[in-house]
């Protein structure tokens, strides 16, 4: 089966949201050690590094999420 979302970037499905979303994974790059984030090339980081950002995202929106309810 093909894959739908071959050579299509992930969007934001809420514009306005897209500066606090680069605001939180700056942050949260900065708090796992990744301090320049910003300016380093994506490329040369490991998968792990990179990774590690999303994945820490997630897993405090997931919280901040469980907290609300």
């Amino acid at each position: 089966m093909a894959n739908n979302n071959s050579g299509r970037r992930n969007r934001t499905l809420i514009p306005e949201a897209q500066n606090g979303l680069d605001k939180f994974k700056m942050e949260v790059a900065s708090e796992i050690g990744l301090s320049n984030y910003e300016q380093v090339d994506k490329g040369n980081l490991s998968s792990r590094q990179n990774g590690s950002v999303g994945g820490e995202m997630v897993k405090r929106m997931v919280e901040s999420y469980e907290k609300s309810l």
